[in-house]
């Protein structure tokens, strides 16, 4: 038997204000394992000089940990028992010898009503760095208290039921997210949206499954005019269902772009202002700029927020044959980073392109670049403070090249149109993406992963094949049950330990 000494005596630790159910452990005796350590702790709030940084607990002992490591700052007056979700003002101490480790703010939360549905703790703290090494420190003394791992926080919220897969990873995505069309899809995610239609997806099929299980339990005791209308219910409910499916499959992967980012490669031939217009967007000098052909050599790529898009913008080498093999492995790069963009801008000087000057206004994409413009190419015609249009005649060059609502002439050197181009541009991109102005939540796409793709292909080809089956019954209820197994995978219903593993990893030590 293990012998087990309490933390809290007062003559022998003076800072403890209560006896506790915390026990230390001798030394040279066994001490608890992991698994046995439920009680989780970690800083939730980034490393580094601030004003407060919060370290979080959860688990069993949460309740008990506030009474080994906390003591009023101000004198408590009536009932001296913990009030849950009310923030007090306290010392935190060390659990051993007592010493005052800073004065915060402590508050508590009785599970199931938590983040995490278990008791948690919440000790508000001033953010330096030996603070915050204190604190934690201190709860290490703890034996029933062990660090979080990654997402661990997060992880025992759905365990709990408190959030399903799409919620956390809308949190996840939340967190990181950094335009306001990220921040609003990933919003609606974390509060349920997504959970709420997969749902109705699931509850459609599990529909079809009863009327079909309906028919094979019970088909003898009905006529064949009935069964045949049970039956044919269940394949227009199918029917209906995968149309939904579908249709949220034919979305250009609308929502796996807007939540990772937007490639945009800047292409064209040299000196046609290509890295002039990554320092006009990025508004700073992110690149070089010369007058010598040939001055970018390598890709370079920065992050945007484009009218609330998040854009990654590629600025490539000059496309033209060289001696230069250096240049020639930068040529090969870029027709590679524009062959795999979702959108493309082509940049061309425009005194070089335009066509019969005098006679019929039109440009005249060079036959080296032609191969790598498609329906997703939008262009800018740079350089057009050389060529001394009116505004009637700029109108009609992008007319009569077929290229209304995809082209924009400015100077760049000048800034001349610049300010018209940047609003054509993001309002091009928003409708692209099914994006109407500010209003990021019209229509929200409902796949933002990969995985979710995945699921609800492999419920469509379930379906499909259902609705092939006449004969067999209990074949086509099977086929039922895996379509809605696989969008009960969406959102965790059925889990997958790997799944589990990789999502709950990439978050921070603290959530």
């Amino acid at each position: 038997m293990v012998k087990l000494h309490t933390l809290a005596n007062k003559k022998q630790f003076p800072g403890l204000i209560c006896n506790t159910a915390l026990q230390i452990y001798p030394r040279n005796e066994l001490v608890p394992s992991e698994t046995q350590r439920r009680t989780i702790y970690a800083l939730s709030t980034p490393f580094g000089k601030a004003g407060v940084a919060v370290v979080r607990i959860s688990g069993p002992d949460a309740l008990n940990v506030k009474h080994a490591i906390t003591r009023p700052s101000v004198k408590r007056f009536g009932d001296k028992e913990t009030i849950p979700w009310m923030m007090e003002r306290c010392q935190v101490v060390h659990p051993i010898h007592g010493n005052t480790l800073d004065d915060g703010l402590v508050v508590f939360f009785k599970g199931p009503r938590s983040f995490t549905t278990e008791d948690v703790l919440e000790l508000h703290i001033h953010s330096g760095r030996a603070i915050i090494a204190a604190v934690l420190s201190a709860l290490a003394n703890l034996p029933s208290c062990r660090p979080a791992e990654a997402g661990e926080f997060t992880r025992r919220a759905f365990e709990g039921g408190r959030l399903d897969l799409t919620q956390v990873e809308g949190l996840k995505d939340l967190i990181n997210a950094e335009t306001e069309g990220q921040r609003q899809m990933a919003l609606e995610a974390a509060g349920g949206a997504a959970r709420a239609q997969f749902e109705q997806l699931r509850s459609i099929i599990i529909e079809c499954l009863v009327y079909v299980e309906g028919f094979i339990d019970f088909g003898e005791d009905v006529d064949e005019l009935g069964q045949e209308r049970m039956y044919e219910e269940a394949r227009d409910r199918a029917r209906e269902i995968s149309e939904i499916i579908e249709g949220h499959l034919n979305d250009n992967r609308r929502g796996e772009i807007l939540r990772s980012g937007i490639r945009l490669a800047i292409f064209g031939p040299p000196n046609a202002g290509k890295s002039s217009l990554l320092n006009f967007l990025a508004q700073r000098e992110a690149a070089i700029v010369t007058p010598i052909p040939g001055t970018t050599r390598d890709v370079l790529e920065l992050t945007l927020d484009i009218g609330g898009l998040p854009v990654i913008v590629a600025d490539t080498a000059g496309l033209r044959k060289s001696d230069d093999v250096v240049e020639n492995i930068g040529v090969e790069r870029a027709v590679n980073i524009v062959k795999g963009s979702n959108v493309s801008l082509c940049v061309l000087p425009l005194p070089d392109v335009l066509e019969h000057p005098s006679m019929d206004l039109r440009v005249e994409i060079p036959p080296s670049l032609q191969p790598l413009v498609s329906p997703k190419t939008l262009f800018l015609l740079n350089k057009g403070d050389l060529t001394k249009q009116s505004s009637d005649d700029r109108r009609r060059i992008i007319g009569n090249s077929g290229l209304n609502g995809r082209a924009w002439i400015t100077s760049l050197h000048t800034s001349e149109g610049t300010v018209e181009f940047l609003e054509g541009f993001t309002k091009t991109l928003q409708k692209m993406y099914d994006i109407h102005g500010d209003d990021f939540s019209s229509r929200s796409p409902l796949i933002t992963h990969a995985r979710h793709r995945d699921h609800l292909n492999s419920a469509l080809q379930h379906l499909r094949y259902f609705l092939t089956i006449r004969e067999s019954l209990d074949f086509a209820a099977e086929e039922l049950r895996y379509a809605a197994k696989a969008i009960g995978k969406v959102s965790g219903l059925i889990d997958n330990e790997d799944v589990l593993d990789v999502l709950f990893r990439d978050f921070c030590i603290g959530k």
